[in-house]
């Protein structure tokens, strides 16, 4: 597989309410993917399941793409991650439940380990739609970390493909890297000047992140780089939330300690309450 391209395509197929339009939004970005899309049920194959989800499909407006269902019995989110490995899958589509309570945390137990553990790329869907709604815009973390270069190409890749417009690339600051007191004109002004400076070393080194992306992919989308001031994970999720994005591109989160599930950061404090869809880049 080139690094960008999606090849294989993993779904969770519930017979829930909201069966056809995670079918149909799966078969819709395996065709704008050119992937094979791999349907997987947790649980009993019967005649009757079998002939309620090929009416689904057959309902679907548009091309079919190439695909295969896989029955399998199990735990969740056990099932999911061995199909996931056993099919090399590059992306898995999950309809995810917008917010639970705090309790749930978010998404679930079953998604917050697939999120975790998955072996590709995770896409939440948080309003899964039978008729396509168009992606516009999209916004992808620019911090400074090891990912973060794959994650904006992987932002390109998937925004240009779903005919989006705009990709903003946002740079969280922490706003504990202006160590200065404003308490007077001049402590204001001097702070105002080392936000600045931060501002524009930080572009500088997404810019330099942008360098290698063909000029194609670079001109089908408005580029933006936008710096905050603000905590890892809260603040573009709100970014993402207040502009109205239609998807936000993160890294993958690392290994989580017990610690990490009682103080959520980063990823942690969007999946708490999904701003939008979401796209996670293992």
């Amino acid at each position: 597989m080139h690094k960008n391209e999606y090849n294989t395509v993993v779904v969770g197929v519930a017979f829930s309410p909201n069966l056809k339009a995670n079918v149909f939004e799966a078969l819709r970005m395996s065709v704008l993917f050119d992937a094979t899309l791999v349907m997987v049920h947790v649980g009993e194959k019967t005649n009757e399941k079998e002939a309620s989800l090929g009416k689904v499909i057959s309902g679907f407006n548009g091309a079919v793409p190439n695909y295969r269902v896989l029955w399998k019995a199990g735990k969740p989110a056990e099932v999911l991650l061995g199909a996931c490995i056993g099919e090399n899958a590059d992306l898995l589509i999950l309809g995810a439940v917008k917010r639970e309570g705090l309790l749930k945390y978010y998404l679930g137990s079953v998604a917050r380990k697939l999120t975790r553990k998955a072996p590709c790329d995770v896409l939440l869907l948080i309003k899964p739609s039978v008729d396509r709604v168009a992606c516009s815009s999209g916004v992808v973390n620019g911090l400074a970390h090891p990912k973060t270069k794959e994650a904006i190409d992987r932002a390109f890749y998937v925004l240009s493909t779903l005919g989006a417009q705009k990709l903003t690339i946002v740079e969280e600051i922490p706003e504990d890297s202006v160590a200065i007191k404003v308490d007077d004109d001049r402590s204001l002004r001097k702070s105002t000047i080392a936000k600045e400076r931060i501002e524009l070393r930080e572009n500088s080194r997404v810019l330099g992140l942008l360098s290698h992306i063909p000029k194609n992919i670079k001109e089908t989308l408005e580029v933006v780089v936008q710096p905050i001031f603000g905590r890892r994970g809260y603040s573009i999720g709100h970014y993402a939330r207040v502009t109205r994005a239609d998807l936000l591109v993160m890294n993958a989160p690392s290994k989580l300690t017990l610690l990490d599930r009682l103080f959520p950061h980063d990823l942690e404090y969007i999946l708490s309450d999904l701003p939008t869809d979401v796209l996670i880049i293992r």
